[in-house]
């Protein structure tokens, strides 16, 4: 090494350990053309096959990889600087070279993680598969939550930091942190609520009889879940209102109920059995009408101005669109009914009974 670092020297004017430098920059920058050309010949590979792993593998480890080479050859002229200073600094570069890895291995797996769910995500799309999105989302934000904690920590135990007593300050220190954010805690419980209880999911329609709150479900965070409304503006709803009030999930129904009452006047007694058997026919042959669910049609009560028919049914089809479609056909073919029978639909009236009084001559009420 003297005598090399002697012929550099004289011969060409430059130093044993800068052109050690020059080595490694050379060396490092070669090795990461070779292994952009490597991922990119393996990446056109896998991207014939139908796992979701190794697609997302290879896409996850691009930058990450290029990164941790640069890190590694800064290493390497670490530790030849360190032979031309003074002042012992190799361990800590060594240090911050180890947490360099560690946030570039921690960036992989996050990379990682998102991928994977991006890729699951479409393949069950292209398959016409059903699939929860939201245990999806819930599965991903916790798998990149449990990574960033680990990189963390490792990078604290590299640093020389003390695990157990940085645990047992967090132990202290959480419960004057919950105290001071007891309703964030409070919504990330809520979110948590949520993905294990799953009531609702994303895409999904919710209401709550308790709120002002009807819409479908967009985004469930840690935090809030937004909802778009009906009028198309967002609701913000921080989860922790979702353990105290009562949901309702029109989106899981199994059918739609049409229930309606409908009045025929007093003049029309007489056909009152012959329309509701009628109305019950019709109801049963409808295609839009599901019979093995409780079908009524019943003569219900004497009203204030009408003879009261309840009609109670429920309807094949969940869309919205199609129920009132099939809601409306219902009404109409059961007015075609009242009218064939001679009736009609009764609105309130009233009549005034005037009886003459024969010693007078006059009328009165």
């Amino acid at each position: 090494m003297d005598r090399l670092s002697a012929f550099l020297s004289e011969n060409m004017g430059i130093e044993l350990w800068m052109a050690s430098l020059v080595a490694i920059a050379l060396i490092t920058i070669v090795a990461n053309q070779l292994a952009q050309v490597l991922l990119r010949h393996a990446l056109k590979a896998t991207s014939q096959t139908a796992t979701v792993w190794d697609d997302a593998l290879l896409r996850s480890a691009n930058r990450p990889v290029l990164a941790a080479m640069w890190v590694i050859g800064a290493g390497f002229m670490a530790r030849v600087l360190q032979g031309q200073a003074e002042d012992k600094f190799i361990e800590e570069a060594l240090a911050v070279r180890d947490v360099a890895l560690i946030a570039c291995f921690a960036w992989f797996l996050i990379r990682f993680i998102g991928r994977v769910g991006k890729n699951v995500i479409a393949q069950r799309k292209a398959r016409g598969e059903d699939f929860d999105l939201t245990t999806i989302d819930a599965l991903g934000k916790l798998a990149r939550l449990v990574t960033v904690i680990v990189a963390v920590l490792m990078a604290a135990q590299t640093l020389g930091f003390q695990i157990t007593g940085l645990l047992a300050l967090g132990g202290v220190g959480g419960i004057a942190v919950g105290f001071a954010a007891k309703d964030l805690l409070a919504n990330f419980f809520g979110g948590l609520t949520i993905y294990l209880d799953r009531p609702f999911s994303v895409g999904e329609w919710i209401r709550s009889p308790d709120k002002s709150i009807e819409g479908t479900v967009e985004y469930i965070s840690w935090r809030h879940t937004r909802i778009r409304a009906f009028n198309k503006n967002p609701i913000y709803v921080p989860n922790s209102v979702f353990t105290t009030i009562v949901v309702e999930n029109p989106s899981r129904m199994s059918h739609r109920r049409i229930k309606e009452t409908i009045g025929l006047r007093y003049d029309d007694f007489a056909v009152v059995a012959p329309v509701v058997a009628d109305i019950k026919s019709m109801l049963q042959e409808h295609p839009g009408i599901d019979t093995t669910q409780t079908l009524i049609v019943n003569f219900n009560q004497f009203g204030a101005s009408s003879l009261d028919l309840m009609i109670y049914t429920f309807t094949k089809t969940r869309v919205w669109v199609e129920y009132h479609e099939v809601k409306q056909d219902v009404l109409l073919k059961i007015g075609e009914i009242i009218a064939r029978h001679g009736a009609e639909i009764a609105f309130p009236t009233q009549t005034l009974h005037l009886q003459s009084d024969t010693a007078t001559g006059t009328a009165r009420p």
